[in-house]
């Protein structure tokens, strides 16, 4: 197991409770830098943590419209200690087809682009950034989906960059992540320098 994440798991586990029972931990970035490989190495360095994925609340007509979700479905229970269950999007049915329960664990992983926003910082232990330029980012994500995908991607840039220009996350990270050829490092955000 990569070091870096053995000794951030051990440092999210000490953090205290931020919604209800719960710990809280936004990973945020471009789409493409990283943020799903990134929380399920994570997840598994803390145990087997649950992993929100936003992609699973945004639609085609919301792709950053998910906060009121987010907060019914997902903060309100677990702030009060209990399961919460959510509608998982199919993004091929273009529908919310199945539905997913999530208990109050001891840490929650939310991953997204986005998953650090203004709704949700207030509910967070952390915000985790991953650092990557968007211009790499992007062009990681649409080698990864491929060519099927490009007209998406031609709608995703602008929608991605106005979300951000709107409702920034990483001036509120408290780490940032950078991918290496061996393994992560993560050092001090913005939020936490003094």
């Amino acid at each position: 197991m990569d070091p870096a994440l053995t000794s951030l798991a051990a440092r999210l586990h000490t953090l205290p409770p931020s919604c209800g029972p719960v710990r809280l931990v936004a990973v945020d970035g471009h789409a493409g830098s990283g943020k799903t490989t990134f929380a399920g190495r994570l997840a598994a360095a803390l145990g087997g943590a649950p992993v929100v994925h936003t992609d699973d609340l945004a639609t085609h007509e919301e792709l950053f419209a998910w906060s009121d979700r987010f907060r019914e479905q997902l903060l309100t229970p677990l702030s009060r200690g209990e399961p919460a269950h959510y509608g998982i999007y199919d993004w091929v049915r273009r529908e919310f087809a199945t539905v997913r329960e999530l208990p109050p664990a001891p840490v929650v992983l939310v991953e997204g682009v986005g998953a650090g926003r203004r709704a949700l910082r207030p509910y967070l232990a952390c915000l985790l950034w991953m650092e990557l330029a968007s211009e790499h980012s992007w062009e990681r994500g649409q080698l990864r989906d491929g060519p099927g995908l490009s007209a998406f991607w031609d709608g995703w840039i602008p929608a991605e960059r106005a979300h951000f220009a709107a409702d920034a996350s990483r001036p509120y990270a408290d780490l940032l992540v950078h991918q290496g050829q061996l393994g992560y490092e993560v050092l001090v955000g913005p939020a936490t320098r003094p």
